[in-house]
């Protein structure tokens, strides 16, 4: 099964983010859920963002870079939303990545100091009218990279795969977790 270093995102890690780590783990996979927040949770995302604001996006990128220092190269980078920018910049700047999940984000490729590495998969997940993902960019990294994948659910909630928060959509999630087990299957 594949070993896989998941990041939360703006709220911290929920127990929505939690739960969703565990049916990974469920399925036999070997999850990794570093805490990029020392601990504090957020109850609405525009504090959680803000937060991260004041924290600064090349320091939430950094603590996801000494996360992963402790961990084998052979990993799939995954990310909540925020976590997307972490798992992102690892799976282009780390050697020996295996894949990439991006839930609810995604950035240029040209965001970071390195191209997408030749013959790593990327899957990205996220709904049609969410308010904080720009969908061209996702859909701009499926033709840029060979083996991407870009499922598109109905809907405007952002945060929809972590049942905790109130953009929590069970048959959304339950179709994204099937999709994101059998991409680990795959990578592994």
């Amino acid at each position: 099964m594949a070993e896989a270093l998941l990041f939360h995102h703006a709220h911290g890690q929920t127990t929505g983010f939690l739960a969703f780590a565990d049916k990974l783990r469920a399925a036999g996979h070997t999850i990794h859920t570093p805490d990029l927040y020392a601990g504090q949770i957020f109850e609405s995302l525009d504090d959680g963002v803000a937060h991260a604001d004041a924290v600064g996006f090349d320091e939430i990128i950094r603590r996801g870079t000494i996360a992963a220092q402790v961990l084998p190269p052979a990993l799939v980078y995954m990310g909540f939303s925020l976590g997307t920018l972490p798992a992102q910049a690892l799976t282009q700047t780390r050697a020996g990545a295996l894949g990439a999940v991006l839930l609810h984000g995604g950035e240029p490729v040209e965001q970071f100091a390195a191209p997408w590495p030749a013959g790593v998969p990327l899957q990205m997940h996220t709904m049609d009218a969410d308010e904080w993902v720009e969908i061209e960019v996702l859909r701009q990294l499926t033709r840029e990279i060979p083996d991407a994948e870009l499922y598109i659910y109905p809907g405007t909630g952002h945060l929809f795969a972590d049942s905790s928060l109130g953009d929590y959509d069970e048959q959304a999630e339950q179709l994204l977790v099937q999709r994101t087990i059998a991409f680990l299957e795959r990578c592994n």
